[in-house]
C-alpha cells in the first residue's frame, strides 16, 4: 500500500497516530495540548495552521465539540453558571469556525468525527454534509458513543468486529455507557473525547487504504 501523508487533528492520546504509523504511514498529529506520551511525531499549534502542508488525509478525531453537540445545546438558552448566553452563542460560532476550517480543509481525503450535531451546529458548518453514525462497539471496543463521520472523499466505514450490546440495566451496560455517565470535573471532556483503538485501526485500515489507492483525485 503507498504510504499516505496523514495529519491527526485534534488529538493528543496518539491512538489514531499509532495505528497509522503501524500501517507504514507518514503520519503526524496535531493539537494545542502536549501529546499524552513522547512521541517526535507530535505537532503543539493549532491545526489551522498546518492544514497547507500537503497532506494527504485528514482525520480530525476530537474536534472541541461542546457548544456543537446535542448534549450541550441546552446551554444556548440556559447558560452555566459563571457564563452568558452570548458568550455560548460566540463559543457555538468559534467551534463551528473550526470544524468548518477542518471539512473544508484544502487536502483531498478527509474525515471529521463529532457527535451528533444540534441544528444551530449545522447551521454554521459550511458545506455541511450529513455524517454517518457509528459506534465504538461495531469495532471491537465495548462502549456506547454516537459518533458521526463526516466524510470527503472517503468512503463510509465498514464494522469491523460487531459486539453484542448488553441489555440496559446491567452491570455491563453501565460499564459500556461510562463516557455519558462520566461525573463533572476538570478532566471530564478528556475521557468524553477517547479515541478508541478499535476504531482507529478501522480508520487507518479503511481510510488510508481508500485514499492511497485514489490519490491524486480531484477533492
Amino acid at each position: 500500500m503507498k504510504s499516505l501523508k496523514v495529519l491527526i487533528g485534534c488529538a493528543t492520546s496518539c491512538v489514531a497516530l499509532d495505528a497509522f504509523l503501524a500501517r507504514g504511514h507518514d503520519a503526524w498529529q496535531c493539537d494545542l495540548l502536549h501529546a499524552d506520551k513522547p512521541t517526535n511525531r507530535h505537532i503543539q499549534d493549532d491545526i489551522r495552521n498546518v492544514l497547507g502542508w500537503g497532506w494527504d488525509l485528514l482525520l480530525v478525531s476530537n474536534p472541541p465539540c461542546t457548544r456543537l453537540c446535542n448534549s450541550g445545546v441546552r446551554w444556548l438558552t440556559k447558560p452555566p453558571t459563571g457564563r452568558t448566553l452570548a458568550e455560548m452563542w460566540a463559543d457555538l460560532d468559534e467551534g463551528a469556525d473550526l470544524f468548518s476550517d477542518c471539512l473544508n480543509a484544502p487536502i483531498p481525503h478527509v474525515a471529521v468525527e463529532n457527535p451528533v450535531m444540534h441544528k444551530h451546529a449545522r447551521e454554521r458548518i459550511r458545506n455541511w454534509i450529513k455524517p454517518q453514525i457509528v459506534q465504538p462497539w461495531w469495532f471491537g471496543d465495548p462502549a456506547f458513543k454516537a459518533t458521526g463521520l463526516y466524510l470527503r472523499n472517503l468512503p463510509d466505514l465498514v464494522p469491523t468486529n460487531k459486539l453484542t450490546p448488553p441489555r440496559p440495566g446491567t452491570d455491563d451496560h453501565k460499564r459500556w455507557s461510562a463516557i455519558h455517565r462520566a461525573p463533572p470535573g476538570p478532566d471530564r471532556w478528556k475521557f468524553r473525547s477517547k479515541t478508541f483503538a478499535g476504531m482507529a485501526a478501522a480508520w487507518a485500515d479503511q481510510f488510508g487504504s481508500w485514499a492511497a489507492e485514489h490519490t491524486g483525485e480531484a477533492a
